[in-house]
């Protein structure tokens, strides 16, 4: 993304005294907008504007001005006002880059269709239009938009880096590391350009490229939390744990994640002080399934000596509050009893220095409620047939939604007959619904699962629970109940890499995506599973063993 708009000085034809000074007022307002004397420069202009309204140089460089000190809308005022009087590729340009930044990117679009009609050569509004048609979702429009751009201008690093960014989103991998590789060809120091190609080489799968990837912006950029936090995730994915809860420490300097951080007046423990005696605060970061994942640590917190005290999301508290190992459950935001320490729970593996052989899994580690069972065995009715939960689709607005969410329509065309399923999604898509109302074999009460003590006690009910990577997968792996969870190639870093097995969670299988994107092959080993169940476990429903 262009940060500063354009102004090129056209040539001044006039010959009156009066426009040669003008002109030559423009000229020292441009000078001292290079130098960054904004307020001068801005009243030079003015004084322009004020005896010659229609000066388009002096309109430009006013626009630069207010749009540098982000005052977005005078900008777009002052490129309009030039365009009356004088329609040129670099204002219909510069209004597309105000216009993005207003968010109007389908008008920022057509301003640099309108920029490109005069000037096809143009190389840098292809590549401005390529940002805007990113942020419209239009993916292909802005990888063709870039390709362009680098056609006409092919040393600028910055365009072959945007265009890796969208064929990372794309799916492209292989092609987005070659973007990267050419950018940083062109700029040896391009952190970003390091940092980002780690991310795809780590998506990719390789976790030796994507390390040193990190490495190379870390030695660029060493302040930068993001790149040791992005390292994190490559070490965990990889198993190497010991190094790698030391790096996802970063996290609390993160973009994501430094406004998240607790400041409490009370210190943070992470395994040095002794506890006996001592009340800690164990409180709740990230998602539902990190708090579903990493509370199981609660009972060997206590095992040290120390009262702990657990601060939850409002959702999970019913289903938290009978956890080993702790004395109350709060929830989150509420006031605090007192404590002495503090930690947040994806810190304590750290505390623990946990490994891969020595991850605490006392499954099940949580448990549904009488009461709860007792309402949906009844809700339920008489079974007649094995019962699968489902979940096929997380948050929308988490960050690899695009990779972790299967459309409903596609899971229904490979589940086989004779088993009940339960829809155990509380939100259905709009995209979803057509297909879960004309499915009519599959139950659907998301209506009814307010907190997760439903939802557990609906998981306890199921002979399998099928889910992709989404808090529920964690809850049924809590509960220790047999769980498939269908991963994406590209895996969140708890799951690892080569596995079928989760040391988390003794009662999970994974079925991982062979290819980027290829879901088909995932569901139809599910297909294949599901009939296997189906048919050892006819004669003796009871018998069955998932």
């Amino acid at each position: 993304m262009a940060h500063k708009i354009k102004h090129v000085l056209k040539p001044n034809h006039r010959s009156t005294s009066a426009a040669t000074h003008m002109q030559a007022k423009v000229q020292q307002a441009s000078a001292l907008y290079q130098i960054g004397q904004l307020a001068p420069a801005q009243s030079l202009l003015e004084a322009v504007l004020k005896k010659h309204p229609k000066h388009y140089d002096a309109l430009q460089l006013l626009s630069a001005i207010a749009f540098q000190t982000k005052q977005y809308q005078t900008a777009l005022c002052l490129l309009e006002r030039a365009l009356k009087n004088c329609p040129s590729a670099d204002a219909y340009s510069n209004r597309g880059i105000v216009l993005h930044e207003l968010r109007q990117l389908e008008a920022a679009v057509a301003s640099y269709d309108q920029a490109i009609a005069l000037q096809p050569d143009n190389a840098e509004a292809y590549s401005n239009r390529g940002n805007s048609l990113k942020e419209l979702g239009q993916l292909e429009a802005a990888v063709a938009s870039y390709d362009r751009a680098i056609a006409l201008q092919p040393t600028v690093a910055t365009i072959h880096y945007n265009r890796g960014n969208v064929l990372r989103e794309l799916g492209q991998l292989e092609a987005a590391v070659a973007s990267y590789d050419r950018a940083i060809a062109l700029r040896p120091s391009y952190a970003e350009a390091y940092s980002n190609r780690g991310m795809v080489f780590r998506e990719l799968g390789q976790l030796e490229a994507a390390v040193a990837s990190y490495d190379q912006a870390i030695a660029l950029r060493p302040d930068v939390a993001d790149d040791y936090w992005n390292k994190s995730f490559a070490l965990l994915l990889g198993g190497d744990l010991v190094e790698g809860w030391k790096l996802y420490e970063w996290r609390w300097a993160a973009d994501k994640m430094k406004t998240q951080k607790r400041n409490f007046p009370q210190p943070l423990w992470l395994g040095k002080e002794s506890l006996a005696g001592k009340t800690i605060l164990l409180h709740s970061e990230q998602g539902l399934g990190d708090t579903i994942q990493f509370c199981r640590y609660a009972q060997f917190v206590t095992d040290l000596g120390a009262q702990v005290i657990l601060e939850a999301p409002k959702p999970l508290v019913g289903v938290l509050k009978h956890l080993s190992g702790v004395s109350e459950v709060v929830v989150e935001g509420s006031p605090l009893p007192a404590f002495e320490y503090h930690c947040p729970l994806l810190s304590l593996p750290l505390a623990f220095k946990t490994t891969v052989d020595s991850i605490p899994c006392p499954t099940p580690y949580l448990r549904a409620e009488p009461g709860k069972l007792a309402y949906w065995t009844s809700k339920l009715g008489e079974k007649r047939a094995p019962r699968v939960g489902l979940v096929w689709s997380g948050r929308p607005e988490h960050t690899n939604d695009r990779n972790r969410s299967i459309g409903l329509a596609a899971l229904l065309q490979h589940l086989p007959a004779r088993f009940e399923y339960v829809s155990l999604q509380k939100e259905v898509r709009d995209s979803d619904r057509l297909a879960l109302e004309s499915g009519p074999h599959v139950l659907h009460v998301g209506n009814e699962l307010d907190d997760f003590t439903n939802t557990a006690a609906l998981c306890a009910l199921m002979d399998v629970i099928i889910s992709v990577d989404t808090s529920v997968a964690h809850l049924s792996g809590a509960l220790g109940k047999p769980t498939w969870v269908l991963l994406p190639f590209s895996p969140d870093w708890r799951w690892m890499l080569n596995r079928e097995d989760s040391p988390w969670y003794p009662s999970v299988r994974l079925y991982r995506q062979p290819r980027v994107g290829d879901w088909d092959s995932v569901l139809k080993n599910v297909k294949v599973q599901l009939t296997e169940q189906d048919q050892r476990g006819r004669g003796d429903r009871a018998a069955q063993n998932w």
